[in-house]
């Protein structure tokens, strides 16, 4: 059902935006960090495509709705997580630039809209190389 696949891109969403959080605060990223991310963007393209394959369940312009929903979700998840959950999801709704997170956020889903599955990926990874700590992850001196 519509309900059902929403749920799901809402879910993938949730773990995109958490380890956006993560590499923002910590300003380094990983190699699981950006296979996460790539992952949850490749997903949410398979998901949001309808059957018919010309329409979309998410429009383009209804992402920023959908971001704002979940961004309190994703800073309790991420407070576990960054640095060792030294943060508590006060403290890390002060440090997080939520506007920087969610144009990061925007600018990957907007790939899901202009490039096919096959290409996805690669575009994808030379995105997320833009991130901080993204210039030493390509380079292979994320260890």
């Amino acid at each position: 059902s519509r309900q059902a696949i929403l749920r799901q891109i809402q879910s993938f969403l949730l773990r995109l935006l958490v380890h956006l959080i993560k590499n923002q605060v910590e300003q380094r990223l990983t190699n699981s960090w950006a296979a996460s991310i790539s992952d949850s963007i490749r997903q949410i393209k398979k998901l949001n495509l309808q059957d018919n394959k010309t329409a979309y369940y998410v429009k383009i312009e209804e992402w920023q709705e959908i971001i704002e929903e979940e961004f309190e979700a994703a800073i309790d998840a991420a407070s576990a997580e960054v640095r060792d959950g030294i943060y508590n999801p006060f403290e890390l709704l002060d440090i997080v630039d939520r506007i920087e997170v969610m144009q990061n956020t925007q600018k990957l889903l907007a790939l899901t809209y202009e490039h096919s599955a096959k290409d996805l990926s690669a575009i994808v990874k030379e995105n997320i190389a833009n991130l901080p700590g993204g210039e030493h992850w390509k380079e292979g001196r994320h260890k």
